[in-house]
């Protein structure tokens, strides 16, 4: 692995000469590790519109202001596609642009967590039960509008070229310097902690509707606080050893194999004893992209490990 010291700081630069030293094509891709994150949260955001439209249509039919991340979502995707191709002439300009999107990705997801507490909160109730945990179950999830701030988040981390790599400082316009507290990859890891976080407490609130009867349950619950426990230590880290980013490895790899595993088990959940396919219960039943967040994180994750070999233009 090689080490670079800047401004008095130690800091990774390539983790894979450490996990995969005889694997050299990682280190040729076509697109480097801000890049591919830049992909990922495209992607992510359009599918959050379509995650928000399959849960505003378990309603019957989407309303008002319910519509505003089913729209954004799609549009936000597409934008953020064409900034990636304004980015191979004009990379400055493509980073504003996508700045700009993830800017209100982050507004959208408070605003859409701010109306969902309210949906869980009764201020005209009896003294004592407006604010109920029980309502919190079977309210609106508070915390799923927050996958949008999230997307917001380490989408502008991706957009700025950390230049030199490994320095932890920021190319800006007009040729400012942004010095981070830690190098970028330290700061994907507490990303992708956080971003565990938030689909750990929402997994934890569906489930406790249920009682956690089902012991297939417990496994997001404790692999996710697994995960979560390892890619913020990891971030803490100057020096990670080669067990220190296989551990980390292997939790990213569990967080994919959960949102498999739970994507399945809630189709055969929402499909019932007859195993037929009925639209309403698709709907009104067990999410079937909600387990998909911990695949996603996983993805997030790893791609953090790979080099960053992008030039700011």
């Amino acid at each position: 692995m090689r080490w670079r010291r800047r401004s008095g700081r130690i800091a990774v630069s390539e983790p894979l000469d450490l996990l995969l030293p005889r694997v050299p094509w990682l280190r040729r891709l076509p697109l480097g590790r801000d890049q591919l994150l830049l992909l990922l949260a495209a992607a992510s955001v359009a599918l959050s519109g379509l995650d928000a439209w399959l849960a505003h249509s378990a309603s019957g039919t989407v309303r008002g202001d319910a519509w505003i991340p089913v729209i954004f979502g799609p549009l936000a995707g597409a934008t953020l596609l064409v900034a990636g191709l304004i980015a191979l002439r004009r990379r400055m300009l493509a980073s504003v642009l996508a700045t700009i999107v993830f800017a209100a990705s982050v507004v959208i997801g408070v605003l859409g967590a701010w109306l969902h507490l309210q949906r869980a909160i009764l201020p005209s109730g009896p003294p004592g039960q407006r604010a109920a945990l029980d309502l919190f179950f079977w309210a609106p999830p508070v915390l799923g509008p927050l996958a949008f701030a999230f997307i917001g988040i380490f989408g502008t981390s991706a957009a700025w070229v950390e230049m030199p790599p490994g320095s932890g400082q920021l190319r800006l316009p007009g040729n400012l310097r942004l010095q981070l507290p830690y190098p970028k990859i330290n700061a994907y890891f507490y990303v992708t902690a956080t971003g565990v976080l938030i689909t750990l407490v929402s997994s934890v609130l569906d489930h406790a509707a249920t009682g956690f009867e089902d012991r297939w349950l417990w496994l997001p619950t404790a692999g996710g606080t697994f995960a979560m426990v390892v890619a913020t230590v990891l971030g803490m880290i100057e020096r990670p050893t080669k067990a220190d980013l296989w551990t980390y490895v292997g939790a990213m790899i569990l967080l994919l194999a959960i949102g498999v595993v739970g994507a399945g088990l809630h189709l055969l959940f929402d499909l019932g004893p007859s195993r037929q396919l009925v639209p309403e219960r698709l709907l009104r039943g067990a999410p079937l992209m909600a387990p998909l967040l911990f695949s996603n994180m996983g993805l997030v994750g790893l791609v953090a490990l790979l080099p960053e070999h992008e030039h700011a233009g």
